[in-house]
């Protein structure tokens, strides 16, 4: 068992009980209201007096040399404050999250279309467009590098950088597949097409210049401190100078990991000495940020005659597109969990992570796991019917359980109920068969394209293991200040993050928490900014864990710090304690904390750490390189006309365990939310990419589910609580991404009888046409 990289905190003599909005209770949303009736601010809606718009001139090619750049059309346009290029960068050229390859704006050459080269600030947006579509820069076109496969593994392909194409290659080893002695053998080869965040809100912010010389930029992003730390560098400025604030921000799902216009906005800022905005057109955005990697995987899967996995053999490349972003950690996670959460005695995995010229590619729920999920399920499924065996029954003959090994080595040490999860989606009622009288109950819907001759019903399971947190011996830690004072003359809690509110219900609860630990109702989220120390990543599922960490240790050291208020205020010491309602009661007397504070304010700081982890082993891939691991799993009955290749979804089933409710309403969201972008992955959404360059930057075109298109969803919640996390919490956002899109997929498979190995399934895939 790895023990904690920091002690637990000793047993606390102060129990606080919950108040209404506590943990465990459906709390509202504090911005509820505000998002529904559109009166919610985003930073797309940031305003400063005397603002100029900046704009951004991206490369129309994937791959070319910059040969020269004339701005004097563009500084000719009235209006205009500003036209840049790289030699207008005063610090760092390049930044990046991993490592420092992506330009600011390109020096030399363009490795992807839409990389930025130069920038316009001007008084009105349109002036900015007008001055940018006058900058003339000649480039001499190369060929681009493309497929992944070959950039991976052909040493005669074109090196997109200098360091050659490779990011990150991760084996596993575990025993000998060879000498296995499977008496059952089938293989796949499986391809995921490359998938959008498609976050409501484009990128967008206002960098403001300081009289310090410093700049304070107010961005939606998803780590505000790590953004500071690319950004301070390319301004030439120390952090300190450099202040971020949360504004508004309209989804993320990974894909606010990665700077977007955030240095640009900055350059601006400091060169005109004025406020800048930018925001991006949706065009743009696609353009602008990472999606998920496309990935190509092959698969061998190994048993006995009754079902019994010994070996699971596979490569598994990724397309990292131009720079590295994310990468070695997507290809972490697609290594280590390569297997699913299966028993395998004699594992061989081979992953890869490469450099090309299509779009980057970074974080997107469930990064890494997804797309080795949807082969490994695949598989299971293949070896299900070659063993004569109903899929549910295969995968609860294999399913890891608490004490297992991983083909990493490690040991899974907190509960995994995987026979249980998949034993109650299999009982889940049967939905009725669908009334055909009415259009909207078959494939096609009210376009009546479909009558119902040629429609088949088919059912399929998925079932994934996605880490929680980050992995490999990062440091990841979250900070939180929470200070109890009286407002108004009523016990009052601020709670002080940098943690991102991305969606998710985060600033929820933190005060949900806050309620609960401090015994008092009144509780104040501060906006997230870099005034406080880092809460890391609203990513890897790991803000409930990290930042709530963070804060129920605050308002612990808060509480005693009451304690000892309230003993030197009564002369004597007090027993067992408790914070209840605004009180504080111990040995049958009940003192309000309006006494106790008596004009006094008690303000902590705590970071929280998880347990440690370790890295990789680059060769042999072993290691307890995870903090914590979640399940899920999904029934998908779907409606498929086979004959137009048309897809219903008729319902997705979901059970999982979460070690601990915090908010019913939110983690139910987060449910339907990741079953929805599994849906899409499954049968729509796809970034079409063709010799590097995108084919469908819009929503007309990139197609992501809808209402009509989610079906009624049922949900089975089970608590077994992690003893390693806060409250016993396990991660719950990404999970339900993971085993949606295989088991609509196997549904898909089940009514049409054929192998589906790519997605998202299009309806020639079916029709064969």
């Amino acid at each position: 068992m790895t023990p904690p990289m920091t002690p637990p905190v000793a047993p606390s003599r102060v129990e606080s009980r919950t108040v209404p909005g506590g943990v465990g209770d459906s709390a509202a949303r504090p911005d509820g209201v505000l998002k529904v009736t559109g009166e919610f601010a985003y930073s797309s809606d940031l305003w400063a007096d005397d603002m100029l718009w900046g704009v951004t001139l991206r490369a129309p090619h994937p791959r070319a040399l910059i040969k020269s750049i004339d701005l004097g059309p563009a500084l000719a346009v009235p209006g205009v404050h500003a036209v840049l290029t790289h030699e207008d960068v005063p610090g760092e050229k390049h930044y990046g999250l991993d490592r420092r390859d992506q330009p600011v704006l390109a020096v030399d050459q363009v490795r992807y279309q839409g990389e930025p080269v130069a920038l316009v600030a001007a008084d009105h947006p349109e002036t900015a467009r007008r001055a940018r579509d006058r900058i003339r820069v000649e480039y001499e076109v190369l060929e681009p590098v493309t497929d992944a496969r070959r950039a991976a593994l052909d040493p005669g392909c074109p090196k997109v950088h200098e360091s050659g194409n490779v990011v990150r290659h991760q084996p596993i080893r575990r025993g000998d597949p060879e000498t296995s002695g499977a008496e059952v053998v089938v293989t796949g080869e499986y391809e995921v097409g490359m998938q959008d965040q498609a976050f409501l809100g484009p990128e967008s912010g206002l960098a403001v210049p300081a009289e310090d010389g410093g700049v304070d930029l107010f961005v939606a992003t998803q780590w505000l401190h790590v953004d500071q730390e690319q950004i301070a560098p390319c301004l030439g400025l120390p952090p300190e100078k450099v202040r971020l604030t949360l504004a508004g921000v309209g989804g993320a799902f990974g894909a606010r990991e990665d700077l977007s216009m955030q240095v640009h906005a900055c350059l601006l800022a400091l060169r005109t000495g004025r406020p800048v905005k930018i925001v991006y057109g949706r065009e743009e955005s696609f353009f602008g940020h990472v999606h998920r990697h496309p990935a190509t995987l092959r698969y061998e899967h190994g048993a006995t005659r009754d079902g019994r996995l010994v070996h699971v053999k596979a490569e598994i490349v990724l397309d990292g597109g131009a720079y590295a972003s994310s990468t070695t950690a997507v290809v972490g996670n697609a290594a280590s969990l390569g297997a699913g959460p299966y028993e395998v005695p004699n594992v061989a995995i081979d992953a890869y992570g490469v450099y090309t010229n299509n779009p980057p590619c970074g974080a997107m729920r469930g990064f890494g796991a997804v797309q080795a999920c949807f082969a490994y399920e695949s598989q299971m499924d293949r070896l299900a019917q070659a063993c004569g065996l109903d899929p549910v029954e295969i995968r609860v003959r294999n399913a890891l359980s608490e004490g297992s090994t991983l083909a990493t080595g490690q040991v899974v040490d907190m509960p995994a109920p995987l026979t249980d999860l998949l034993e109650r989606a299999r009982a889940f009622p049967a939905p009725p068969p669908p009334d055909r009288s009415d259009a909207r109950n078959l494939p096609g819907g009210v376009a009546n394209t479909t009558r119902g001759e040629g429609v088949v019903r088919g059912v399929g399971y998925g079932i994934g293991i996605k880490n929680i947190c980050y992995s490999e011996g990062f440091d990841d830690f979250s900070t939180a200040r929470v200070r109890l004072e009286l407002v108004g003359g009523e016990p009052a809690a601020l709670v002080h993050t940098a943690a991102a509110e991305v969606g998710q219900g985060l600033v929820t609860l933190q005060a949900q928490i806050a309620r609960t630990e401090l015994g008092v109702a009144r509780v104040t989220v501060a906006p997230a900014d870099t005034a406080v120390g880092s809460a890391g990543s609203s990513s890897a599922s790991r803000q409930s864990y990290m930042t709530g960490g963070a804060v129920k240790a605050a308002c612990a050291a808060v509480r005693e710090q009451v304690v000892k208020l309230a003993e030197a205020r009564l002369g004597r010491t007090l027993g067992e304690v408790t914070l209840r309602d605004g009180e504080l009661r111990a040995d049958g007397v009940a003192v309000p904390l309006a006494e106790i504070l008596a004009g006094e304010a008690v303000e902590e700081t705590r970071e929280y750490r998880h347990r440690r982890t370790f890295p990789l082993d680059p060769v042999t891939g072993q290691g307890n390189s995870h903090v914590q691991f979640a399940f899920c799993v999904h029934r998908a009955v779907v409606d498929v006309d086979v004959e137009l290749g048309l897809v219903k979804v008729v319902e997705l089933a979901a059970v999982q365990d979460v070690g601990k409710i915090l908010n019913p309403v939110s983690l139910a969201g987060q449910i339907h939310g990741g079953t929805a972008q599994g849906l899409g992955l499954a049968l729509m959404e796809e970034v079409q990419v063709s010799g590097g360059e995108i084919r469908n930057p819009s929503f007309t075109d990139y197609l992501i589910p809808t209402i009509l298109d989610m079906p009624p969803m049922r949900l089975e919640i089970l608590e077994h609580p992690d003893p390693f996390a806060p409250y016993g919490l396990r991660g719950a956002g990404e999970p339900p991404t993971l085993s949606s899109t295989p088991a609509i997929v196997a549904a898909v498979r089940d009514a049409a009888g054929l192998p589906l190995t790519r997605i998202p399934i299009r309806p020639e895939h079916i029709t064969g046409t």
